[in-house]
Formats: C-alpha cells, sequence, structure tokens
C-alpha cells in the first residue's frame, strides 16, 4: 500500500557550520521569540526560509516568500546547502529526555519520499482536523521553493520489528548529522545507499498503511499543490519521516488549553455545570494537581481546570472508546463554555501549550482565563480512532521530540 523512495537530499555542508545554529524545530512550534533567537543564531538559519520576518513595505515582488525563495537559491549557490551524490533513505535517531520525568528514551525512524494519497485511498491516515490558515501560508512557502524543508511524522505498525532491524544495521560508524536541540534532544543521521538495504526496506514498507503523527497541514498542502501540478512526478511525493509505532522511543505528550478573551468569564458558573455524572475536586495547588494526575485511571475522562485563583479535576465515568480531547472540546469548551468548533479552528480563544507549568505561566502571569489540563492521548486508542476513519480536535497528540526541519531537504 505505501510507496516509500530513496531521494538525494539536499543538507547544509561542512561550509555552513555549526548546525545547532541552522536547523529549527517545526514552523508551527517556533514562537516569536524562538524565530529572533534562530534569526540571531546564524545568517543561514533555516528560520529565514520557512517563516521568515515580514515587513511593512512587503509588496508582490518582495515578501517574506520571495525572500525565503532568494535565500534557499543564493545557499544552493554558495554551496552553503549541496546534495547527496548517492539516492538513499537516511537512518534517524533521537535520544531524549521524557519532559517533567527522568526517563531516556531513543526512538528511531528513517527520511524518505512518500508517494501522496488521498485519505479515502485507504493508504494514509490522518487523526486531527486542520486550519485553513496555516495551509494557505505552506502552500505560498512551497510554490516560491518548489522544496520541502520539513518531514511529515509518519507512523506505521511493524510489530515483528523488521524495518527497526534494517536501521540498526544501517546506522553503524559516524553519523553524517550529529546535533543537540534546545530541549536537549541528540538528533543523528546515517546515509542508507546500499541498493539490496534499498529495496528491502521498499518491500517491507509496501502492505503498511501510514498514519500521520505531525504534519497533517503540511501534507495536505502539499497534496493541493500536486492537484495544481498534476503532471510533475517530483509533486507526487513528500519528504517523511517513518518511524513504528510498535517503538518504545515513541513518546506522546499532552497538549493542554489555555483560554482568553471570553466575554464575561466566571469558573464558579463554569463547575457548576459539571454535574452528575461529572464531579468536581479542588485543589491546594497546581503541584497537588500534577501529583492526582500522575496516577492513571484509565477508567475515567479526568481533566484538570487551572485559574489564577484555583486549580480543579473534573472526572465523570468514561464510556468504552472515549478519548479524553474530544470530550473536553465536545462537552466542555463547546457545551459548557459555548465556543464553537469555528472559533476552535481559528484559535480565536484556544491557545495549545506542551507542559503545566507552562500552561499554569499563561494563567498566572498573561492574563489567560483558565487553562484546561490533560492527560496524554494513549497510542493505541489515537490509531485505533484515525484506522477506522474517525478524526479527532486539532493538537489531540504532542509526540516529543519533534523532527528538526533543515536537516534534510526535497527539492522538487
Amino acid at each position: 500500500m505505501a510507496t516509500v523512495n530513496p531521494f538525494q537530499a539536499y543538507r547544509f555542508s561542512p561550509a555552513a557550520g555549526d548546525p545547532s545554529k541552522l536547523l529549527t524545530q517545526p514552523y508551527d512550534k517556533i514562537s516569536p521569540e524562538m524565530r529572533a533567537r534562530y534569526l540571531a543564531a546564524d545568517p543561514h538559519n533555516v528560520v529565514r526560509i520557512i517563516l521568515g520576518e515580514r515587513h511593512a513595505s512587503d509588496s508582490d515582488a518582495d515578501n517574506v516568500y520571495t525572500r525565503g525563495a532568494t535565500y534557499f537559491q543564493d545557499w544552493i549557490r554558495e554551496g552553503i546547502l549541496a546534495q547527496d551524490h548517492k539516492p538513499g533513505f537516511y537512518a534517524y535517531t533521537q535520544d531524549f529526555q521524557v519532559p517533567d520525568s527522568n526517563q531516556y528514551l531513543t526512538r528511531h525512524g528513517f527520511i524518505g519520499l512518500g508517494r501522496m494519497e488521498d485519505y479515502s485511498e485507504g493508504v494514509v491516515f490522518r487523526h486531527e482536523h486542520t486550519m485553513p490558515a496555516p495551509k494557505k501560508d505552506r502552500l505560498q512557502v512551497l510554490r516560491h521553493c518548489r522544496a520541502h524543508f520539513g518531514q511529515i511524522f509518519m507512523l506505521y505498525a511493524d510489530p515483528e520489528n523488521e524495518v527497526d532491524h534494517e536501521l540498526t544495521a544501517a546506522a553503524q560508524g559516524a553519523s553524517i548529522v550529529d546535533v543537540t536541540d534546545e530541549y536537549g534532544a541528540r538528533h543523528r543521521l546515517w546515509a542508507i545507499t546500499e541498493p539490496a538495504r534499498v529495496e528491502r526496506i521498499q518491500e517491507l514498507m509496501a502492505p503498511r498503511k501510514l498514519l500521520i503523527a505531525d504534519g497533517h497541514h503540511r501534507y495536505e498542502t502539499a497534496l493541493n499543490y500536486h492537484r495544481e501540478h498534476p503532471d510533475d512526478p517530483a509533486a507526487r511525493h513528500v519528504m517523511m519521516t517513518f518511524v513504528n509505532m510498535h517503538s518504545p522511543g515513541l513518546k506522546i505528550l499532552a497538549t493542554h488549553r489555555v483560554l482568553r478573551h471570553m466575554r464575561d468569564f466566571n469558573v464558579e458558573a463554569l463547575l457548576a455545570k459539571a454535574t452528575n455524572p461529572w464531579s468536581v475536586k479542588a485543589f491546594d495547588s497546581l503541584r497537588e494537581l500534577k501529583h492526582e494526575l500522575s496516577m492513571p485511571t484509565p477508567q475515567s475522562v479526568r481533566i484538570g481546570v487551572l485559574t489564577a485563583g484555583g486549580a480543579w479535576l473534573v472526572v465523570r465515568p468514561r464510556v468504552h472508546g472515549e478519548l479524553d480531547v474530544p470530550v473536553l472540546h465536545g462537552e466542555m469548551i463547546g457545551g459548557w463554555l459555548g465556543i464553537d468548533e469555528q472559533a476552535v479552528r481559528e484559535e480565536k480563544h484556544i491557545q495549545y501549550v506542551r507542559g503545566m507549568e507552562a500552561a499554569a505561566a499563561e494563567v498566572r502571569e498573561k492574563g489567560a482565563h483558565l487553562a484546561f489540563l490533560l492527560e496524554p492521548t494513549p497510542m493505541d486508542d489515537m490509531a485505533r480512532i484515525a484506522f477506522s476513519g474517525g478524526v479527532m480536535p486539532p493538537k489531540s497528540t504532542d509526540f516529543y521530540p519533534k523532527l528538526l526541519t533543515g536537516i534534510a531537504i526535497y527539492r522538487l
């Protein structure tokens, strides 16, 4: 079912310097503060292409997208970016500490080109809705540069670890990239160019179904670009990192919801709506609430509520197959607060935050009304919903760590 192909990636050459100053987190994880840091780090940081600065003087001929395309062409001409001599896959290993824990994990995957399929074909599956504004923005980057700078994070089921065995065998000796990101995660690449191993990986991947973990907006953007250019075979493929969903290094974190700009918000009125079968438990501190959430209770839906003045846990029995994020969006955000799905898609009131302390800071220091604190979505449940054709609300999962942008580039 899945068609995966080797390719000759463009990568930053040794002449470009320290890769830690050149590569970035995915575009949608880059805050204004992060962008400023990336811009200051190096004149060749890839943020200049994927998420450059906008100016009041921007015009049709000179804007963030045209400047990004010019940087890309200039860096190739100057040798800052160079294309690998042989086509291949790229074994991609990430060593990391799980946030807010003492757990250390290693995640294995590989980068290659994946043939795009419409969701209706039953080869590629999504698990989240997308929003129009990011796709419009990413399409402009793709139109101007004709290149993919970040990978779509794709999952596949391989309980026998057959592909991972090939990747382990290939990832021997010195890596061609070895960089540690700002979160302390170590990223390494090895080129897989032996024809027999490349062909073996293709054979092993052929019967697999693919599930988008991260990159829904960029995948759908690439599909739209392909529809614009149906006669361009290069546009039929997009750069992907493939990871076995049975890998012990696959980690999903919770993405918390911070809400602002709500008229007449009153937390007591909100909690009063948590009637039978819901119950409410108050806590004296965020620390106590975090401790309660650290003890799993799969039979219950549990959602933390945090304001500047208090912390609560709202709980009800879990109906078979339910996930916390759809319950939060359907019953609490939509029902109790009256924020409709369109407003959620447009992010009029909602901000997505990784880490309970970061969510708490938005409430206590930056004027947000409240934060809804969630437990991570289990991998098995996410796959079950996606493979059955279901779709979850935006930002239902946070796969950690992210794939670095610019570590490999697919030029159409």
